[in-house]
């Protein structure tokens, strides 16, 4: 039976939801019931106009202090939860909008995909929990106080200095550790590339077309647009860059997103004899150039022209992209202006963080991790490309032995891609066409004639067992 008040009117059953914390400790108990009240009101629980019980009532049926139920009450028509007068009780404000609690996951996925091939994830289950366990215990028992202050916005000089020598050894970049800044992945060091370019009234950048899609979103927020260049089979084509106006242009040639090719060394020394032309700069994105599976990786561009090439890059495909965590080495000229705009985009990346992976890299146990995933990919890509000639025979692999994905042709009795695309997403398959990373070219369609299909197949995150059974599948679908 309902406790009824002194009109004899039922006590609302949403008291109930301040029964635990009446339980709290003594200590907490006055905020921990002021907490549950306020969120009585935000979460509707209590709604506007509802009249609550007098302090002395509340008090008795939640078996605490009247004192804690009148200060609890000052506190929150205060804060504009609740509203009194004097002889007229105290009721729900009419300030305070329901909100339903939310907490979507918007990362990318490929939600019940029964195989999946797109393409940009490693494997995360080679993230060496056990030697980051140990590496982070070791800093958090040596880190000097003083480190977890705001840090220099560069990044703590172990780390740049770490990063140097990484660089120097195994990109053939010439890495100066005070020209290092450390950011929050690629994406980071884009926008403060971005911004930097506007500054200096540049207000275009070249992009390699296809690319990656994300160049565009991230130069334009820092108000520079994007210009699609087509690449050839080279690098990007020089002719159609002389021709755009641009004086800064985006790359990836140790390993061309998404093409698979490596810059040749005459398309190498031409872009940079063009960014000398036009007083420009060249952006190099060094997303993997570190996985090269049949010969040693192609140094970095910007080991052939400092004061020209910004180079980039992250732990995102040899550890983890959850980490955000990067590099950008800048030209001397160039170093004050990013440098600034780090710091009042963020104040510095995480001390802990960097800390952490200085220690990991001066242990020696990112290259060993380097050396596990190139073991793994290589093993992947090999088993890719063997599924591939058996259940698409006549297909064909493009691009050289490197990285995360692989370009593969199919024949065309498996088109029209369209088609194609639908049948293998209703069997749970998820791809990407290579068209998906073209910027939009009338021209392009009404030149290229019947199309055959050009699939971008990710393969780092798919466990060898699986990626025959992926392509199986996927055949299966296609041959309907």
């Amino acid at each position: 039976m309902d406790r009824m008040d002194d009109r004899d009117e039922p006590v609302s059953p949403a008291w109930e939801l301040l029964l635990p914390a009446a339980s709290a400790p003594a200590r907490t108990r006055g905020r921990s019931l002021q907490a549950a009240l306020r969120e009585a009101v935000r979460s509707g629980r209590l709604a506007p106009g509802t009249r609550l019980p007098s302090s002395r009532d509340l008090a008795a049926d939640l078996g605490v202090s009247r004192g804690l139920i009148t200060e609890a009450y000052e506190q929150l028509t205060a804060e504009g939860y609740l509203r009194s007068g004097r002889g007229a009780g105290t009721w729900v404000g009419s300030a305070v909008r329901a909100a339903r609690a939310r907490a979507h996951d918007l990362a990318p996925r490929s939600p019940g995909a029964r195989a999946d091939f797109v393409p940009g994830t490693p494997d995360l289950s080679l993230f060496p929990r056990s030697a980051w366990a140990a590496a982070q215990r070791a800093v958090l028992a040596e880190l000097p106080h003083q480190e977890l202050g705001y840090p220099d916005p560069r990044g703590l000089p172990r780390l740049r200095t770490a990063l140097a020598g990484l660089l120097a050894r195994r990109r053939g970049v010439v890495a100066d550790p005070e020209r290092i800044v450390v950011v929050s992945g690629v994406a980071q060091a884009t926008t403060l590339l971005g911004f930097a370019l506007h500054a200096r009234g540049v207000r275009t950048v070249g992009v390699e077309d296809p690319g990656s899609p994300q160049h565009d979103a991230l130069y334009a927020s820092a108000g520079v647009t994007a210009v699609p260049l087509p690449v050839d089979g080279e690098g990007i084509a020089l002719e159609p860059l002389r021709a755009s106006g641009v004086r800064a242009v985006v790359t990836t040639p140790a390993h061309q997103f998404p093409t698979g090719i490596a810059y040749s060394a005459r398309r190498r020394t031409e872009l940079l004899d063009w960014a000398r032309s036009v007083d420009g700069i060249v952006l190099e994105d060094d997303y993997d150039g570190d996985f090269r599976y049949d010969r040693a990786p192609v140094g970095a561009l910007q080991g052939l022209d400092p004061d020209r090439v910004a180079y980039t890059g992250s732990v995102s495909k040899s550890l983890a992209p959850g980490l955000r965590l990067g590099w950008l080495l800048v030209p001397e000229s160039w170093a004050e202006e990013i440098v600034e705009r780090k710091r009042t985009m963020d104040l510095g990346h995480p001390a802990l963080d960097q800390a952490l992976f200085a220690r990991f890299l001066e242990r020696g146990d990112y290259d060993r991790q380097l050396r596990r995933c190139q073991r793994a990919y290589r093993e992947r890509r090999d088993a890719l490309v063997a599924a591939l000639d058996e259940h698409f025979p006549g297909s064909r692999v493009s691009g050289i032995a490197a990285g995360l994905h692989v370009i593969a042709t199919l024949p065309e009795r498996y088109g029209p891609e369209d088609r194609f695309l639908a049948r293998v997403t209703a069997a749970g398959v998820a791809v990407r066409p290579l068209s998906a990373y073209a910027h939009p070219s009338p021209a392009r369609e009404e030149t290229d004639g019947p199309k055959r299909i050009r699939l971008v197949l990710g393969y780092a995150h798919v466990p060898t067992a699986r990626v025959h059974e992926g392509i199986r599948l996927m055949a299966e679908a296609a041959t309907e």
